[in-house]
């Protein structure tokens, strides 16, 4: 692609023709403000935070600003490349006077927000030195749907950035949100303003991953397990998924995709509980009973292709949107469901507990998982599988204030019974990573020979759709890999008129993976448009499986223990009542 310089504050920078003048300013490693702006979701120019000088007669939004080629002189044949300023105190009073205005229709309860230091709009209040009462407005009161299971939305700390809208629509196809009313009333809501619990959301949370106020936040269940905590009675166990230990860091300053396993083991053990486990060895045992299944219905005639359903807001929105594949869906839990039945099963029962005193807390990047634990079908015997699942968000807030210096904490590891996890569990948390697991394992069975090497590079990165081809003895398996809802909602399409036709299919909900789940922590606009955050992220879960001895999901010495003597083999009938289920056909409200 063809390249020119433009000048950004006297610094030459050479950019591709098709850069904005953000881009641009990015280059020359200046950061322009915005709020609204999401690089190819959300590119809009609404809040104006990002006006430069360009030379013209106005100031531009530099989000939506192409750069434009030199001028040549025609007589002497010189370029004068494009004059963009950020920085002058014009533009920098114009933005302190737009967040002013912005305050003056945002309810400021900075000291009790969860967001208050982790919020967008705040960070440049300080930055611009804001006189936040300049435009106060003192009246404005909570503007709460707390309706929905996952989330709180507060329309009164809303901007009216419409990052929501755009994700919701664009990347997770749902569209459940959008701008309702005109002028002075306009507001984010669903459809009719209906709460957000009847329409057909699915939980994902990336509407809260990419708001840069306070106006969408997961909902907070740390009391919950700060309760159980505190009750004598109670059995309480901590589990972290797999990308927790690649997110966690971040909310104490450490770089993106940092793995503090360790650490994570360690904070979980001085919260209090009474062991600490990993859903990893779950991801094993599911791997266990999802590559048998698979076997079945290659062996059997089952429904193809079958799609994974270890992601709670692509199962829900399978369910919603696309119920003819409902049959497609393997019939496993996911991890965490796996990981909570054998918690109230098999460790109970080694243990000599009542499974009614055990107290299971997930830790997830996943808001949609705090769906999953309410289904009905995820539990027995009148209790859930799974008492609490809370975000590495969560998490991170219950460290700080027990007042645990993370940092300093030493490097620990889980408890057994339920405490070892292969590589291929450990990889589940990146898009792609269930499917390399899955044929690890599946290779191995089906050929009787050893897996080499154990990596299918096919399958990786965050490409939106990967697709492969593998023989396993004669045998043609082709595998899709598929995340975010949009890419989900295109592969499908293409399945339902049979011009793709696969035998596995991996889903995420999320773009990216679990990696880049709604609970993660929160990084700014600027970070999310220039830094591939679901890539390092994965990068730290895929280094930690390469540096292990235990790579396979069959080879792993627990998970051996828990078929040896519980279960028996995988899909067994003892093997079926505990560790799948089944899927419901959900009406859709809003369209």
């Amino acid at each position: 692609m063809k390249e020119f310089n433009v000048s950004v504050n006297g610094i030459l920078v050479s950019v591709p023709e098709n850069a904005t003048v953000l881009d641009a300013a990015m280059k020359a490693g200046v950061n322009v403000p915005t709020l609204c702006y999401l690089k190819d979701l959300n590119e809009i120019g609404a809040c104006r935070m990002c006006l430069v000088d360009t030379g013209g007669r106005s100031w531009v939004p530099a989000c939506v600003t192409p750069v434009t080629p030199p001028r040549i002189d025609p007589n002497t044949g010189r370029e004068t490349p494009m004059q963009i300023k950020t920085n002058t105190p014009e533009l920098r009073e114009a933005r302190k006077s737009v967040l002013e205005l912005i305050l003056s229709n945002h309810r400021m309860d900075c000291l009790s927000c969860s967001r208050s230091t982790d919020c967008e709009l705040q960070t440049l209040c300080r930055e611009y030195g804001v006189d936040m009462h300049k435009y106060a407005n003192g009246k404005i009161q909570p503007d709460i749907d707390d309706s929905a299971i996952h989330l709180v939305r507060d329309n009164s700390k809303c901007i009216l950035c419409r990052r929501c809208v755009a994700v919701c629509s664009k990347s997770q196809y749902v569209g459940v949100l959008g701008t309702n009313d005109r002028g002075y009333d306009t507001h984010v809501g669903s459809a009719n303003d209906m709460p957000l619990s009847e329409t057909a959301c699915v939980n994902c949370g990336q509407c809260i991953a990419v708001c840069p106020t306070g106006a969408l936040t997961e909902r907070d269940d740390t009391e919950k397990v700060w309760a159980a905590i505190a009750d004598p009675k109670k059995h309480v166990i901590i589990a972290p998924a797999p990308s927790v230990r690649v997110q966690l860091g971040e909310c104490f300053g450490l770089p993106i995709g940092t793995n503090v396993e360790g650490k994570l083991i360690a904070a979980c053990r001085r919260l209090g509980a009474d062991k600490v486990f990993d859903i990893d060895t779950a991801a094993d045992v599911t791997i266990m009973e999802e590559g048998t299944e698979l076997l079945g219905r290659l062996q059997n005639g089952g429904a193809l292709p079958m799609i994974t359903s270890c992601s709670p807001g692509w199962v829900k929105f399978c369910e919603t949107y696309y119920p003819d594949f409902i049959p497609n869906l393997s019939s496993c839990k996911s991890p965490q469901g796996m990981f909570g039945a054998l918690c109230k099963t098999y460790y109970a029962e080694k243990m000599g507990l009542d499974p009614r005193d055990i107290f299971v807390v997930s830790v997830m990047p996943c808001t949609a998982k705090k769906f999953e634990i309410s289904r009905p079908e995820l539990g027995r015997d009148g209790y859930q599988d799974v008492d609490v699942s809370i975000t590495t968000r969560e998490l991170a807030a219950m460290i700080k204030r027990a007042g645990i210096l993370f940092n300093a904490l030493p490097d620990e590891v889980c408890d057994p019974f339920l405490g070892i996890a292969s590589g291929a569990g450990h990889i589940f948390g990146a898009t792609g990573g269930v499917m390399e697991a899955a044929l690890r394992t599946v290779y191995e069975k089906v050929t009787g020979q050893e897996c080499k090497p154990l990596e299918f590079h096919e399958v990786r990165g965050t490409k939106d759709i990967k697709e492969a081809e593998y023989d396993l003895n004669g045998v043609k398996v082709k595998v899709a890999v598929v995340s975010g809802l949009s890419n989900a909602a295109k592969l499908l399409d293409m399945v339902r008129s049979g011009e793709k036709d696969y035998t596995f299919i991996e889903v995420m909900a999320c773009p990216g993976g679990c990696v880049n789940g709604g609970g993660q922590p929160h990084q700014p606009g600027y970070v999310r448009n220039y830094t591939n955050i679901r890539a390092l992220r994965a990068q730290g879960l895929y280094t930690e499986d390469e540096k292990m001895t235990l790579r396979k999901s069959h080879e792993n010495p627990e998970v051996k223990a828990i078929y040896d003597t519980y279960l028996g083999v995988p899909n067994s009938h003892k093997a079926h009542e505990l560790l799948h289920t089944h899927y419901v056909q959900r009406p859709i409200y809003n369209r």
